[in-house]
């Protein structure tokens, strides 16, 4: 499971469509399906229904939407994080 599949995940179920997703994020429509299959596979549940009018979350999908929400959370607060870190000087302390 990669970051980039909880963010195509998270933005279709929010979105309900995959191609609106995809250029919210900047993926090809072919592209986050591609996502969306490699999550599900990776899981081994099947994350959506699909349908001529869009994208609806299965019961599987409702389930692990507030997980993949939080994942995505702390992982931008670790970027957030490093990214402050790098403008800080660091104290070196001599043993």
């Amino acid at each position: 499971m990669h970051e980039r599949e909880l963010r195509a995940f998270v933005a279709i179920a929010e979105i309900g469509r995959m191609d609106l997703a995809a250029k919210k994020l900047g993926y090809s429509q072919p592209a986050i399906s591609y996502q969306i299959v490699c999550l599900e596979r990776s899981l081994g549940i099947k994350l959506f229904t699909r349908s001529s009018g869009g994208t609806t979350l299965t019961r599987e999908g409702h389930t692990i939407l507030p997980s993949a929400r939080a994942t995505l959370m702390l992982i931008d607060n670790i970027k957030r994080e490093c990214m402050e870190l790098g403008r800080t000087p660091l104290a070196v302390m001599s043993p």
